[in-house]
């Protein structure tokens, strides 16, 4: 299989213009997801952007930067940009975020190697929840349910599913939790699908693009790992993190 690592990177951003050229001790952002991604071997890595600085920047380091179109609504559309207009053929797209900086490049070797089941369209990762606190957070993650197979039912920003008769201080007892850890992969003629279709009722209610996909009978595998890196969104948790 030949495989593509893609980075959307935008400038503006309401929580944090600027985000991904912001300074993590001696190096830009998007300069560690960079750097992290390229450690995965894959075929190619490239940062997906809408703005000059970033794309400048990233040549200066020595990366491969791509301008893309500003009015993408979501980094899956600029993936698939960028796949479109490749010269190359891919069999896969990871699309991979560019806000966590010290992402582990196991995770993205493991999204991968799900796709060696030919039936598998696309991929992500999940994490086990261990705190009650992380559970019942609507803010800090996007929760998932799976069967059998690990293929995913639902997402949601609520914690699910609800375990009916117990105090839910006491769930993580009776019920085992996972979090979404969001990066995804794609095979190339799924994502070109994906991206045209229209925005579902369940996507609109939970904001979360993943469920547009499942409602128009897509299947999302998962695979459990046990890596999570931070993701910086705001001002606040990048200074968390540099304190560390």
């Amino acid at each position: 299989m030949k495989v593509i690592g893609i980075i959307p990177a935008r400038y503006q951003s309401s929580r944090f213009p600027g985000k991904p050229l912001v300074d993590i001790k001696g190096k830009s952002m998007i300069q560690r997801v960079y750097e992290q991604v390229s450690l995965a071997n894959l075929d190619s890595v490239v940062v997906a952007t809408d703005d000059d600085r970033i794309l400048d920047h990233v040549k200066e380091f020595g990366g491969n930067a791509i301008m893309t179109n500003s009015n993408h609504s979501n980094g899956t559309s600029r993936c698939n940009e960028v796949l479109q207009n490749s010269e190359e053929d891919y069999d896969l797209v990871l699309n991979i975020q560019g806000d966590e900086p010290y992402i582990h490049p196991d995770q993205l070797k493991q999204l991968v190697a799900l796709f060696e089941n030919s039936e598998v369209q696309i991929g992500t990762l999940i994490k086990q929840i261990d705190s009650i606190d992380e559970l019942l957070n609507p803010d800090s993650i996007k929760k998932v349910v799976v069967n059998d197979k690990f293929e995913a039912l639902y997402f949601s920003r609520s914690p699910i599913p609800f375990v009916h008769g117990v105090a839910q201080e006491d769930w993580l007892g009776h019920q085992t939790f996972y979090k979404h850890i969001g990066i995804y992969a794609f095979r190339s003629k799924v994502l070109n699908n994906l991206v045209n279709l229209p925005v579902s009722k369940l996507e609109k209610v939970e904001s979360l693009e993943q469920l547009r996909w499942l409602e128009n009978g897509y299947s999302i595998q998962t695979g459990v790992t046990e890596h999570e890196s931070p993701s910086i969104d705001t001002p606040a948790d990048l200074e968390r993190l540099l304190r560390k």
